[in-house]
């Protein structure tokens, strides 16, 4: 288990990142900011929340949550998440984060938020916009900056909530005095959008993923089903415009033969699906393994939310105890 809070010496920069237990992580979660995250705790300190008070905006089925909430956490493990390293909270055991951010809707104007990719999105789908929706960006932002980050992974459609962040430290540094850093969004270039079975992005919302600890069957099922064109076996291929492609250039190692087959023909989509099925057996099925393993250790999930959360909340409750007493509302 890591190290208890008073052992935890910050010397090193600061990654936040966060996920919503809303379903099965996918392999656009995988690629975009999950499968970074045990190579990067060893270069930062890394605070890794699982954003339950974010759910509430579309999940309201309390057994799905927590069931959610503890799927992610062997999730995290399985990937080799290592909770000595990195500490693993539950984003409703730190209360220090609404609070601030409600601070923060008291600084924020509503055209401001109104700019939100989110916001303009559900008001584009004539959806009725719940206020947790449309103040969700502030939320977010005290997620990140009540832990004084340094950079938040995130994949490039959620850059605009870290720049969001960033502006609202900075007004609220500009109006009682600084307070906070201001963080910095990192996305991987290659990996800024995985593609879904449907060549759109890889989303939940889409009902396009697969899924990343998959069965081999399901994993069969889903790269079958992604649709291609007419072109045959000894035709040449549109590597650009092609999913599978796509698929294959994050994880086949065998991709320069691959390219070359669908420049100059000789490669049938069926023969492509069947090479990325394998690979992606091969990515996967380890990690399904080890995730039962730690399935299977009792109150494992518990201990370390609980650790995690100790560590989260102690430095969350001395950000917080600052920017009241700059703000004016720490008056004893």
């Amino acid at each position: 288990m890591p190290a208890g809070p008073a052992e935890r010496k910050i010397e090193r920069k600061i990654l936040v990142t966060g996920l919503k237990p809303t379903g099965r992580p996918h392999l656009g979660n995988y690629f975009g900011m999950m499968g970074r995250l045990p190579e990067m705790q060893e270069e930062y300190e890394s605070f890794v929340f699982i954003a339950d008070l974010h759910a509430l905006t579309t999940l309201r089925a309390p057994d799905e949550m927590r069931g959610n909430i503890r799927g992610i956490v062997l999730d995290y493990l399985a990937i080799g998440l290592d909770p000595k390293k990195a500490a693993i909270y539950l984003q409703s055991d730190i209360p220090e984060i609404a609070e601030l951010g409600w601070i923060f809707n008291c600084i924020t104007t509503m055209p401001f938020l109104m700019r939100a990719h989110a916001f303009k999105d559900a008001q584009a789908k004539s959806k009725e916009i719940s206020v947790g929706t449309f103040d969700y960006p502030l939320l977010m932002a005290a997620d990140i900056l009540i832990q004084d980050a340094d950079i938040v992974p995130v994949g490039a459609d959620q850059k605009q909530h870290v720049e969001i962040a960033r502006d609202t430290a900075e007004k609220f540094n500009s109006l009682f005095g600084d307070a906070f850093k201001l963080p910095d969004a990192l996305i991987m270039d290659e990996t800024k959008i995985v593609p879904g079975t449907d060549g759109r992005k890889m989303s939940k919302s889409y009902g396009n993923t697969i899924p990343l600890f998959a069965e081999d069957e399901e994993i069969a099922k889903a790269v079958m089903g992604i649709p291609t064109d007419s072109r045959g076996i000894e035709e040449p291929k549109d590597a650009q415009g092609d999913t599978l492609f796509a698929l294959h250039k994050l994880l086949s190692p065998n991709i320069a033969e691959i390219e070359k087959k669908y420049k100059e023909g000789g490669m049938g989509y069926k023969e492509s699906k069947e090479i990325l099925i394998a690979n992606l057996v091969a990515l996967i099925a380890p990690l399904r393994e080890r995730r039962k393993e730690f399935e299977a250790q009792g109150n494992l999930v518990q201990e370390i939310l609980g650790r995690g959360g100790e560590i989260a909340r102690e430095r969350a409750v001395e950000k917080l105890a600052d920017v009241k007493a700059k703000a004016g509302l720490a008056y004893a």
